[in-house]
């Protein structure tokens, strides 16, 4: 009778000759003996354990981040203007993500993009041509500002914070949602309300996120990755200790799985700004002008109230909430 071990070396190299049919170990007839002992976990394409991070510089004074421009000419469309052109291409261009739950992810049972995140931007589609003509791009949290600089898209819609150093990389609409950072861990590891309680811990953030640059101020050792999703399955996988990054992202990871337990404690606020070329000022105004109607009209309440295939919905998961209201410079 063969050995739980010798079956796992058969099992093995069926699996990878089943694969690599054509090497010489395979077409030999003696299978090569593999080292006994669990496979470590498989790593997530991108990782960077610990993150490299860029040297810190002064933080830039821009006065209120969540202070844009102000919409003055309304959802008018004058010629020559931003919005002009992109009628002129008959397609509205925005980065989004497809793998935050309720903000931008993708519905398996239907494989098309659903989300907060995915609606404001067909809202301001239907503002430019009366009907949704949107092309999405699903982009990383590190893409988000080339994106928006290169012209590979319009705008970019995904859960991105505004701040004083992106100001001066982007140019930002008025905040449309506020969230704030806390802490995620898994199964029988304690809750933590601090990034200090976690201090020698491997801590999960998106590269390019401000989360990561929160966890790499504290005495925790910063893990970063390209998409939300891979920060899960490393926490499920017990690769790192925890997640700090959005309660809207975290409450996302809770509802999929229910040995995320979340911290209760604000770490800090989050106010998302949708991402605009700084050169297009006057699609700033007009998005922002969107946006104001969105408030106004009651849209804004009928999104975040709104429920998935599953029941779930950003209210059910994080509470009531208002829209943030406006600010201008």
């Amino acid at each position: 009778m063969k050995t739980p071990q010798r079956i796992r070396r058969i099992l093995a190299v069926a699996v990878a000759c089943g694969v690599l049919a054509t090497t010489a170990a395979c077409a030999a007839d003696t299978a090569p003996e593999l080292p006994l002992g669990e496979a470590a976990p498989p790593m997530p394409v991108g990782v960077q354990d610990p993150a490299e991070l860029p040297e810190v510089s002064e933080q830039p004074d821009c006065g209120d981040p969540t202070a844009s421009y102000r919409p003055a000419n309304g959802l008018n469309i004058a010629p020559g203007s931003s919005m002009a052109q992109i009628r002129a291409n008959d397609v509205l261009k925005v980065g989004v993500d497809q793998n935050t739950y309720l903000f931008g992810y993708r519905d398996p049972s239907t494989n098309d993009l659903s989300g907060f995140d995915v609606e404001i931007a067909k809202e301001i589609s239907k503002a430019i041509f009366g009907s949704v003509k949107v092309q999405f791009k699903a982009i990383s949290s590190d893409q988000r500002v080339p994106f928006v600089q290169e012209g590979e898209v319009d705008m970019v819609v995904r859960t991105m914070t505004m701040n004083c150093a992106r100001w001066q990389d982007v140019a930002f609409s008025s905040e449309y949602f506020r969230a704030h950072q806390q802490i995620a861990v898994y199964g029988d590891h304690k809750v933590v309300e601090t990034l200090a309680e976690l201090a020698g811990e491997r801590v999960c953030a998106a590269t390019g996120s401000t989360s990561i640059r929160n966890i790499a101020d504290s005495a925790a050792t910063p893990v970063a990755v390209p998409e939300w999703t891979d920060c899960l399955v490393m926490l499920q996988q017990g690769t790192v200790d925890a997640i700090s990054t959005d309660n809207a992202i975290l409450a996302g990871f809770a509802a999929q799985d229910a040995q995320v337990k979340l911290s209760t404690t604000s770490l800090s606020e989050e106010p998302y700004g949708i991402a605009i070329n700084s050169e297009r000022r006057d699609l700033v105004e007009y998005v922002n002008a969107v946006l104001e109607d969105l408030r106004g009209s009651g849209r804004w309440d009928q999104l975040y109230q709104a429920a998935d295939r599953s029941g779930n919905s950003l209210q059910s998961l994080l509470g009531s909430a208002s829209p943030p209201a406006a600010k201008y410079q």
